[in-house]
Order: structure tokens, then sequence, then C-alpha cells
């Protein structure tokens, strides 16, 4: 399986991850991956929004939960959140100030009315790690307070998420 040779090609015990259901956490460019795609400009119907880091891009989601509802992607493939170590926490906090910038850009600025997370898998529909943000958090939907709900075991917040990577550190 491709998958399963680009996995092996980036490093010992990531056939485990597969074999668990996981992806590795990053793995450079996957041909198959639409994130992948949109963060290298091969999708055209795409518009990727202004983004301070070289290594992160900013889009509008396909199908908005909100009246802001965009999605920030690292350019490299990486696995879903469950996939991350403590080490990739400061990409985590990138992404987060690309979700303010971006809201802010779009004249939203009651940043306590948001809502920033990952779904957590295997409620992943794209195994390329990628982070909801979600504005007025007030005005979501019946769907979307489901889709997006914290403290429910298919949604886990940016803030939950640091948390969580800095505790697996600490344990280490």
């Amino acid at each position: 399986m491709a998958g399963e040779e680009a996995a092996a090609a980036a490093g010992p015990g990531n056939e485990q991850l597969l074999a668990e259901g996981k992806e590795p956490a990053s793995g450079g460019y996957d041909g198959k991956c639409v994130f992948c795609r949109i963060a290298r400009r091969e999708e055209p119907g795409t518009a990727l929004l202004p983004c301070q880091y070289e290594d992160l891009v900013c889009f509008r989601d396909i199908r908005p939960g909100a009246p802001h509802h965009y999605l920030v992607v690292p350019v490299e493939h990486m696995g879903n959140c469950k996939t991350l170590k403590s080490e990739h926490v400061p990409i985590v906090k990138r992404m987060m100030e690309v979700g303010k910038s971006v809201l802010q850009k779009n004249n939203f600025s009651d940043l306590n009315d948001i809502r920033m997370g990952f779904h957590w898998p295997p409620f992943c529909s794209i195994s390329h790690l990628h982070l909801h943000i979600l504005a007025p958090a007030s005005q979501l939907g019946f769907l979307s307070r489901l889709i997006y709900r914290i403290n429910s075991y298919w949604f886990i917040t940016a803030e939950q998420l640091i948390e969580r990577l800095q505790s697996e550190n600490a344990a280490s």
C-alpha cells in the first residue's frame, strides 16, 4: 500500500501507527491529500487567505458551520491531531495565531466568541492536520454545535490539545 510505503520512508515506528489506524505526524507531500494540493496551490477553486507563516495556509471551509469558518493547515502533510507530540506545540500555537489574525482581517474582533479546534480520530474527514476556526461561536446552528462540541470525544479545542501535548511531555 502506498501509504504504508510513505510511512516506512518517513521513519521507524510508522508502520505501527498505520496498523492502529493512525498516520505518521509528518510526511512531506501526499498527492492524494486534498489539503496538500490546496497548500501547494494545485486546487484552483480554493482561494488562500493571507497568512503570516510560510509553513501554514488558511482558506474558507467548503461547508461552513458559522458565518466565519476557516481552516488553517500546515503546508507539509501532517497526520491528524492524535499523531502529534510535544514538539508540535509551536505549530499548533501558530495555527491559532493565524486563525485569530484571519478573523480580525475579516472584521471579526470578539475573540471571546470563537471556537478553534480539531476533530479527534476517527472523526476526521481528512487525515491532514487542520484547525477549524469558527466565529461567532454563539451563532453556531444546531448541527454545528454538535459537530464542533467542546468536551466531546470527537472534537478537541486547540487549547485542550496543547495541554494534552504538554502533559505528555511532562509525563515522559
